[in-house]
């Protein structure tokens, strides 16, 4: 609990006035524009949303999108339903099947990521695309599944004005470095984990 005294409405026009001024002179001096690289990653919920709110923001502006999907094999059927209004400006590729428990074959997940990180770089390469999202690539890092220098050149091919956005959990260091705006999700509660809830649709799907 605060003791501080309230301010007047004088002080408080005041403050907020002080406010504004140190924002706009922030803003004015931030003018420059350039393609990010941007990663998603940590324990916690949200990185593959956090991502398609990008993704939704993007074509609403006009913009075109290509979204590669290591690991998962597809959208889930609410997103897809979604995604799919726009299927003039968004190419999609669910490229995977599943984590290594799931195909029990690492050679066909070395494939399949593989595949998918070569799709993604035409992607990349293409000037066409104003967004580019690489979901779960961090998981095909961390596994094995993909050589971390490949990938790090391959994001210096791309265009000057395009955005790419990598998802998924334990980022390795080096993508942290290079990247422009990194988001880390910290799990503090999980109904899955600590009451035993399913994934319900709205929420994980």
């Amino acid at each position: 609990m605060t003791n501080q005294t309230p301010l007047s409405p004088e002080q408080y026009r005041q403050k907020m006035q002080r406010r504004k001024e140190i924002q706009e002179q922030r803003l004015a001096q931030a003018s420059n524009e350039k393609g990010l690289i941007i990663v998603n990653t940590g324990n916690g919920k949200g990185k593959t949303t956090a991502a398609l709110g990008m993704v939704l923001r993007s074509l609403g502006h006009g913009f075109r999108v290509g979204i590669i999907q290591f690991i998962k094999g597809a959208w889930e059927p609410a997103e897809k339903a979604v995604l799919g209004r726009w299927e003039n400006q968004i190419d999609f590729y669910a490229m995977g099947e599943g984590f290594t428990w799931e195909t029990q074959d690492r050679e066909r997940d070395l494939k399949n990521a593989e595949a998918a990180w070569e799709k993604g770089l035409s992607f990349i390469r293409n000037q066409d695309y104003q967004l580019v999202l690489l979901d779960e690539i961090n998981v095909a890092l961390k596994l094995g599944y993909l050589d971390l220098e490949t990938v790090l050149e391959g994001l210096t091919q791309k265009p000057p004005a395009t955005h790419v956005i990598l998802t998924g959990r334990g980022a390795p260091s080096l993508l942290i470095e290079k990247a422009d705006l990194v988001t880390e999700m910290t799990l503090i509660k999980h109904p899955f984990k600590e009451q035993g809830v399913k994934a319900q649709p709205g929420i994980e799907f």
